[in-house]
């Protein structure tokens, strides 16, 4: 292990990491979440393959991708374009309708939230209240997110004092994992999987259920914005960095 933990949970044999699990990622057209509107979404679906005995590896899971190309109704920013690739003239002539792609991207996170699936999703608050924001334009019952597994806030909490960016570029780096086509939502959100199932390998404290983890990355989250927000103060004493999490 290159850091030493910083915090004692003991491991167990129900593990988020052993089951099924999905990544989740959109591409959008603004960075802010409450006016951004989704022009790509998907969802990885990892199912693992069979039961692993005690001390042998398992098998690599099945990945199955469900994504959809969206006609936000608005035209997409060039600064936006540049970042996933995905112009308004395409998104015209490809996309669903928003009308059409918002409800069924909702439906289909609901599913897996309903059947308690762990969601991968990282920096869960922009892409969440994205979908949020999304799913009230267009009249879609945005579920309870949860459980949510977001590897910036576990990656932030476990190793906190490792220098560098933590983009989702960057953890794919520092964890070996394989970042093809970036800032595409497919290939994201599969990184963002072997993201955390790194973390899991790493960090075997983490390999608790999801319900679990998922409490505890609220509090985390709280610790990491309330830091934050006292190191802005320093320059800027009314900063005020959003301590909610998933959403």
């Amino acid at each position: 292990m290159d850091n030493p933990m910083l915090f004692d949970l003991p491991a167990n044999g129900d593990s988020w990491h052993l089951g099924r699990r999905v990544g989740f990622d959109l591409e959008t057209t603004s960075r802010d979440p409450r006016v951004a509107r989704i022009v790509s979404a998907a969802l990885v679906i990892f199912e693992p393959q069979a039961e692993v005995a005690p001390g042998l590896s398992a098998p690599e899971p099945a990945v199955r991708v469900q994504d959809w190309l969206v006609n936000p109704g608005v035209e997409i920013p060039a600064e936006t374009t540049a970042i996933h690739g995905i112009t308004t003239e395409r998104a015209q002539a490809e996309g669903q309708l928003a009308a059409e792609a918002i409800p069924q991207i909702v439906y289909a996170l609901s599913q897996e939230f309903a059947t308690g699936t762990p969601v991968v999703v990282f920096n869960a608050p922009y892409d969440l209240t994205v979908l949020a924001e999304e799913a009230l334009r267009y009249g879609a019952d945005f579920p309870e997110a949860a459980p949510v597994i977001d590897p910036l806030v576990i990656d932030k909490q476990v190793d906190k004092f490792r220098r560098g960016k933590r983009t989702l570029g960057h953890l794919s780096e520092h964890y070996r994992v394989v970042l093809d086509d970036a800032h595409s939502a497919s290939a994201d959100a599969r990184a963002a999987v072997e993201v955390a199932d790194a973390l899991a390998s790493r960090f075997p404290q983490i390999q608790i259920t999801a319900d679990e983890l998922h409490q505890l990355q609220i509090g985390w989250k709280a610790e990491q914005a309330a830091s934050l927000q006292d190191h802005f103060r320093k320059t800027r004493p009314d900063a005020v960095v959003d301590p909610r999490w998933p959403v």
